[in-house]
Protein backbone atom coordinates (compact mmCIF):
# COMPACT_ATOMS: atom_id res chain seq x y z
CA UNK A 1 0.00 0.00 0.00
CA UNK A 2 2.79 2.42 0.81
CA UNK A 3 2.82 5.73 2.56
CA UNK A 4 2.82 9.26 1.21
CA UNK A 5 6.29 10.78 1.28
CA UNK A 6 5.84 14.18 -0.39
CA UNK A 7 2.98 16.03 -2.07
CA UNK A 8 4.44 18.05 -4.92
CA UNK A 9 3.34 21.67 -5.38
CA UNK A 10 3.18 21.60 -9.19
CA UNK A 11 -0.17 21.07 -10.94
CA UNK A 12 0.13 18.82 -13.98
CA UNK A 13 -2.10 18.70 -17.05
CA UNK A 14 -2.51 15.66 -19.29
CA UNK A 15 -3.05 15.89 -23.07
CA UNK A 16 -6.83 15.90 -22.57
CA UNK A 17 -6.71 18.84 -20.16
CA UNK A 18 -7.26 16.92 -16.91
CA UNK A 19 -5.30 18.43 -14.02
CA UNK A 20 -3.51 16.37 -11.39
CA UNK A 21 -1.68 16.75 -8.09
CA UNK A 22 1.38 14.47 -7.78
CA UNK A 23 2.47 12.65 -4.62
CA UNK A 24 5.56 10.51 -4.08
CA UNK A 25 4.76 7.29 -2.24
CA UNK A 26 7.13 4.75 -0.74
CA UNK A 27 7.21 1.38 0.88
CA UNK A 28 9.85 -0.38 2.92
CA UNK A 29 11.10 -3.73 1.69
CA UNK A 30 11.95 -6.67 3.93
CA UNK A 31 15.66 -5.83 3.67
CA UNK A 32 15.04 -2.30 5.02
CA UNK A 33 15.47 -0.46 1.72
CA UNK A 34 12.67 1.64 0.29
CA UNK A 35 11.14 1.78 -3.18
CA UNK A 36 9.20 4.73 -4.45
CA UNK A 37 6.58 5.57 -7.06
CA UNK A 38 4.39 8.49 -8.02
CA UNK A 39 0.63 8.80 -7.84
CA UNK A 40 -1.40 11.41 -9.67
CA UNK A 41 -4.74 12.40 -8.17
CA UNK A 42 -7.18 14.09 -10.58
CA UNK A 43 -8.12 17.44 -9.07
CA UNK A 44 -11.75 16.96 -10.17
CA UNK A 45 -11.92 13.64 -8.31
CA UNK A 46 -11.69 10.03 -9.36
CA UNK A 47 -9.17 7.25 -8.93
CA UNK A 48 -5.47 8.10 -8.91
CA UNK A 49 -3.00 7.02 -11.57
CA UNK A 50 0.26 5.42 -10.47
CA UNK A 51 3.64 4.74 -12.03
CA UNK A 52 5.63 1.63 -11.48
CA UNK A 53 8.80 1.80 -9.40
CA UNK A 54 10.62 5.09 -9.97
CA UNK A 55 13.46 4.68 -7.48
CA UNK A 56 15.09 2.45 -4.88
CA UNK A 57 16.69 4.11 -1.85
CA UNK A 58 18.55 2.84 1.23
CA UNK A 59 16.08 4.36 3.71
CA UNK A 60 12.98 6.57 4.05
CA UNK A 61 15.00 9.77 4.51
CA UNK A 62 16.87 9.13 1.25
CA UNK A 63 13.55 8.54 -0.53
CA UNK A 64 12.18 11.83 0.82
CA UNK A 65 15.34 13.61 -0.31
CA UNK A 66 15.02 12.07 -3.79
CA UNK A 67 11.42 13.28 -3.98
CA UNK A 68 12.39 16.88 -3.15
CA UNK A 69 14.64 16.97 -6.21
CA UNK A 70 11.99 16.03 -8.77
CA UNK A 71 11.58 18.79 -11.33
CA UNK A 72 8.27 19.48 -13.12
CA UNK A 73 9.60 17.97 -16.35
CA UNK A 74 10.27 14.67 -14.52
CA UNK A 75 6.76 14.72 -13.06
CA UNK A 76 5.31 15.38 -16.52
CA UNK A 77 7.11 12.32 -17.88
CA UNK A 78 5.95 10.24 -14.93
CA UNK A 79 2.35 11.30 -15.57
CA UNK A 80 2.68 10.08 -19.16
CA UNK A 81 4.05 6.74 -17.88
CA UNK A 82 1.13 6.45 -15.44
CA UNK A 83 -1.37 7.22 -18.21
CA UNK A 84 0.24 4.52 -20.38
CA UNK A 85 -0.03 1.97 -17.53
CA UNK A 86 -3.72 2.85 -17.05
CA UNK A 87 -4.58 2.01 -20.68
Amino acid sequence: MGEPILEHAVILVDPEGTTYRATTFGEQREDGTWWGWLEFQPRAGGPPLATGQETSQPNRDALAYWATGLEPVYLEGALIRALDLAE
